[in-house]
């Protein structure tokens, strides 16, 4: 059985940047992958727009993740990859793991575990579309994989279901590739993608968007040959004067990502339900200790830049835990004082969930969404009842994830203090 300090699951952006971040401190890494190529979702993202934040430049999602290879590289990091993990547990302050790849049946232990599995697409049957299972029905994310890496056409007449940014991208891509994109429908009042991508892919290129209208049934054996829409009420029930045909050979689902924790729950590791991913603390450490989360699996980030700052950070600690493990201490972070963040419904979520306190004077990484949209509000944190925060935001809306960067010390050491986070509406805004 080959031993490591920290073993990462998952070789896209977060993964990378988790297994740099934990190289530099002086780790002994293993990355595992289960496709042949490292890189994630960002192999197919042909499109700029990443790395804004991080680079200051406009690159595509090959370009973005290159900057992450080249250093994996140089530091020759360990990597396996087609290679599947099938069983993790927990014994003795120790993470044991089964994996399957070409070589066979193997076993690896670890002192801290990275889960950077990223997230996955709802499908049709998550969303309840009824009708036949014609071919021509896929996830955005298929349809962009045909085009960008196989370089076929799946489409001539398509209608996307759901205004998540991968379905506007692929309702843009598909029309410079000669298709015709019908409409987006949404489901919601309000676009489900960041602003940016509504203008730059829809209205640039005189793509109607249809908000509060859903997909109610499809038609066609073989091949889908039509989809039947509606309007929806407030409650989003179809309303049935409204219902229309639309023939099509296609329709490309954009209806919400997953966070992909299937392998976290056989752990053991508790899932928030707000953000489908694991509850975590300032260290990105999970309530299983030596555990850590990162990128996509933990919430659905809205820029890679901020997937790889909290794939860093994970590395980072989980390399220090494993440092302290193989010390025979328990770990500085697991034996601080625990705060546990209370949500207003104000939020959609707030990460990280938890705070430990009395780990030193670090800065501590918060992001959250709004439940609605707030033309002017404050963001408040309150501990026992006083504000200790005070932020002002203006257009906060739901599908834009904020980022917040606090010192640690603003919230104080008492143990059994309660922190609520809130966004708080101006009077008149």
């Amino acid at each position: 059985m080959k031993a490591y300090d920290v073993i990462i699951i998952g070789g896209g952006p977060a993964g990378l940047a988790a297994a740099i971040s934990a190289d530099k401190q002086g780790a002994k890494v293993l990355l595992l992958e289960r496709e042949a190529r490292l890189g994630g979702i960002l192999k197919q993202c042909i499109h700029d727009g990443f790395g804004l934040v991080r680079f200051g430049e406009k690159l595509s999602g090959p370009e973005y993740v290159e900057r992450f290879l080249g250093e994996f590289r140089e530091r020759k990091i360990e990597a396996e990859l087609l290679t599947f993990v099938t069983k993790m547990e927990k014994k003795d302050g120790v993470f044991a793991l089964t994996a399957v790849n070409r070589r066979g049946v193997q076993q690896y232990m670890a002192k801290a575990l990275v889960l950077a599995t990223g997230c996955r697409e709802r499908t049709a049957k998550q969303v309840q579309i009824h009708g036949t299972r014609p071919a021509g029905i896929m996830t955005a994310g298929t349809a962009q994989h045909f085009v960008n890496l196989q370089g076929k056409m799946p489409t001539e007449r398509c209608v996307i279901l759901g205004s998540g940014d991968i379905g506007l991208i692929m309702a843009r891509r598909l029309t410079l590739e000669g298709a015709r994109v019908l409409g987006v429908y949404e489901v919601k009042p309000q676009p489900s993608g960041l602003t940016r991508n509504i203008i730059q892919c829809l209205e640039d290129y005189d793509i109607p968007l249809h908000l509060s209208h859903t997909v109610t049934r499809v038609f066609g054996e073989e091949r889908l040959t039509a989809v039947e829409v509606a309007e929806v009420d407030e409650h989003m029930n179809p309303i049935e004067s409204t219902k229309k045909r639309i023939a099509c050979d296609a329709l490309i689902l954009s209806v919400g990502l997953i966070p992909e924790n299937e392998m976290a729950e056989k752990l053991g590791i508790r899932l928030d339900s707000r953000t489908k991913g694991p509850f975590c603390d300032n260290h990105f450490m999970t309530e299983t200790a030596g555990a850590f989360s990162c990128g996509n699996a933990l919430h659905v980030n809205d820029l890679v830049d901020y997937v790889s700052e909290s794939g860093e950070l994970a590395g980072t600690a989980a390399a220090k835990y494993a440092f302290e493990a193989s010390c025979g201490g328990s770990g500085t972070a697991e034996k601080a004082a625990e705060l546990e963040l209370s949500v207003d419904s104000s939020l959609q979520y707030i990460v990280p969930q938890k705070l430990r306190i009395g780990t030193g004077g670090e800065k501590v990484v918060f992001y959250f969404r709004s439940r609605e949209s707030v033309a002017v509000g404050n963001f408040v944190f309150t501990v026992n009842g006083k504000e200790v925060f005070i932020k002002k935001y203006r257009n906060l809306k739901p599908p834009e994830m904020e980022r917040l960067e606090l010192e640690l010390s603003l919230f104080g050491a008492a143990p059994g203090s309660r922190i609520e986070a809130a966004v708080r509406k101006e009077a008149g805004a």
